[in-house]
């Protein structure tokens, strides 16, 4: 089974789709001319040129014909080929080979995101099988691709509802909602900060690589005895599978051990390295499936051996401009991450400057209060002092008259006792009024001075006031302006022009930072692995078992067992051609 294109619309089915508008009809007939007669080659080096595409050995045309998939040859007329004759003709820019390892293999930045953007598509369409907890974490990668790092006040709740990120198969296998979907997503793209779009890209691709039917292209054929199977081609070589288990192969037959490959007709024949072994044959169901097999063992074989030889000159050159280029991104990126966190000081600083500012002003309205408030005590306690000296006097005045009138009463003759005994009683009397005037009077006296004591020290804590006043307005003409106008120069830094002066010092120390990254993701693949199992373990519960379908199954035996794509491939690979040659024999008698 052949890939499927990137997506509809992408760039290069677009501009081939223009580009076959320039076939015209001759005469009525059916028959379509290219206006100048280019070759597959030349039709293959616009596209990558339009694209930018340098790393083209992994890219090919594709189209269909009569329900079978073909690809464009480069050194043949593009009439020569068999396609469709209705217009317009339509080819799909893909990847026909896969790298083994794309982190040290994909070199350009274009070439990353072609591949990221078919690898997906790839997943989501089911065309390659991924476990569900591995596809929330490449989801959160392609988030992270998308939309940069994780932002709680821009990513809030459904900015995902209308995204494509998990395959049908995923969601109908447990109870969860697309929101809880959303969380664990979110909960995982929230760890990828600072990841630039090209770093999140190669992260998801270096996931998808170990995914069994990565970069596998399935064929069916049959055995001798007419046993239908399936021939999977893909960068490590050629493998045998059962039709209902695609993850697993019976049989694997390495690269490098295998010395020729040929069909004639449909019978396909495969040439161990080792002569004494008998070939391996086996049958295609057309003549142009075999075309498209050798085609693709062909350029699978020579990468094989491309990548176990020492680079060319164009690639060397490649990886060394790829470095220069992720040193001056690198660089970029800390000048801006520190541009970044000079201008978050700085907008921390003004909303101190404001808060202080608005904690003196309020300081100030309080001592305003206290102030108003001290100058009306003052006023009451003048009034009162004024009105208690005012009593004294008139008490005063009050004794005096008392004085008075005790000295007349005295100075009067009463001639009978009875006069003179009520006389008595009198003055009695008015002695003790006038005792108690005089005690009355000197309280009064006595509280008079304390009111008068009580004025001077509220008009001492008005002069203290104000002076508090006076300071606070002293602070307040000292506290510097909010920050209102634009920030200093620095900050518009981005949009100066760019140099950089890349010397020896600085591109080891990058080396240095590349190898210390290396150590780091080794130490980080164990945590990534306990996450995966993490996830697992916590959405086990809300699995539908009876929705399992058999790739589910197939491949959760092989994770009980410890299986994986490269060991089980590995551990093939290991036994001699002979033991592959009987091992094939025996499955087939079996089946």
């Amino acid at each position: 089974m052949c890939p499927e294109p990137l997506a509809p619309g992408f760039w290069a089915n677009s501009l081939v789709s223009r580009l076959s508008a320039r076939f015209q009809r001759v005469g009525g007939g059916e028959k379509w001319l290219w206006c100048v007669k280019w070759k597959g080659k030349d039709l293959f080096d616009l596209v990558c040129r339009t694209l930018g595409l340098r790393e083209t050995w992994f890219f090919g045309l594709q189209y269909t014909i009569k329900d079978t998939v073909a690809w464009l040859k480069m050194d043949k007329k593009v009439l020569d080929h068999d396609v469709p004759t209705e217009e317009p003709v339509t080819f799909h820019f893909l990847a026909k080979f896969y790298p083994e390892n794309a982190e040290e293999e994909l070199v350009q930045e274009i070439t990353q995101h072609l591949f990221f953007l078919q690898v997906k598509k790839q997943i989501l369409d089911e065309k390659i099988y991924c476990p569900p907890e591995a596809s929330v974490l490449l989801a959160s990668y392609a988030v992270q691709a998308k939309y940069g790092d994780y932002d709680p006040n821009v990513h809030k709740r459904g900015f995902l509802a209308q995204e494509e990120l998990l395959p049908k198969r995923v969601i109908n296998l447990y109870q969860m909602t697309p929101e809880m979907w959303e969380e664990r997503i979110t909960a995982w793209y929230a760890e990828h900060r600072g990841r630039a779009r090209d770093e999140a890209e190669m992260e998801y691709l270096k996931i998808a690589q170990d995914l069994e039917m990565y970069g596998v292209n399935y064929f069916a054929i049959r055995n001798k005895k007419g046993t239908e199977l399936l021939l999977g081609v893909d960068a490590l070589g050629l493998h045998i599978y059962d039709p209902d288990n695609r993850l697993t192969p019976k049989i694997s037959f390495p690269w490098n051990e295998i010395r020729n490959i040929s069909y004639s007709d449909k019978e396909f024949t495969i040439k161990p390295l080792d002569k004494k072994i008998d070939v391996f044959k086996f049958n295609s169901s057309k003549l142009r499936v075999n075309k498209l097999i050798l085609q693709l063992c062909i350029g699978n074989h020579d990468l094989f051996m491309r990548r176990r030889k020492a680079d060319s000159l164009e690639v060397q050159q490649m990886k060394a401009q790829a470095r220069e280029e992720k040193a001056r991104k690198q660089m970029e990126r800390q000048r801006l991450a520190r541009e970044k966190q000079m201008r978050e000081e700085a907008e921390r600083t003004r909303d101190e400057l404001e808060r202080r500012l608005m904690q003196l002003k309020e300081e100030a309205t309080m001592a305003n209060e206290a102030l108003m408030r001290s100058e009306e005590t003052a006023d009451l306690l003048a009034e009162k002092a004024q009105i208690t000296e005012e009593e004294a006097k008139l008490l005063a005045q009050k004794a005096a008259e008392a004085e008075q009138e005790m000295q007349r009463i005295k100075a009067t003759a009463i001639r009978t006792e009875e006069e003179k005994r009520l006389m008595e009683q009198k003055v009695l009397e008015a002695e003790m009024l006038a005792l108690k005037m005089a005690e009355e009077s000197e309280r009064r006296a006595k509280e008079a001075d304390q009111l008068k004591q009580d004025l001077q020290e509220a008009r001492e804590s008005e002069r203290r006031a104000k002076q508090k006043l006076l300071e606070i307005t002293r602070a307040l003409t000292s506290v510097p302006k909010p920050l209102t106008c634009p920030l200093p120069p620095y900050f518009n830094l981005i949009s100066e022009s760019l140099s950089f002066d890349f010397k020896d010092t600085d591109m080891k120390r990058l080396s240095m930072e590349i190898e210390k990254e290396k150590v780091e993701y080794m130490e980080k693949s164990k945590h990534l692995q306990e996450q995966l199992n993490e996830l697992k373990t916590e959405i086990e519960a809300l699995k539908l078992k009876e929705r399992e379908t058999a790739l589910d199954i197939l491949h959760n035996e092989n994770a009980s067992r410890g299986n994986s794509k490269h060991n089980t491939i590995k551990k093939l690979s290991a036994e001699k051609a002979k033991s592959f040659i009987l091992s094939f024999n025996l499955f087939s008698s079996n089946l």
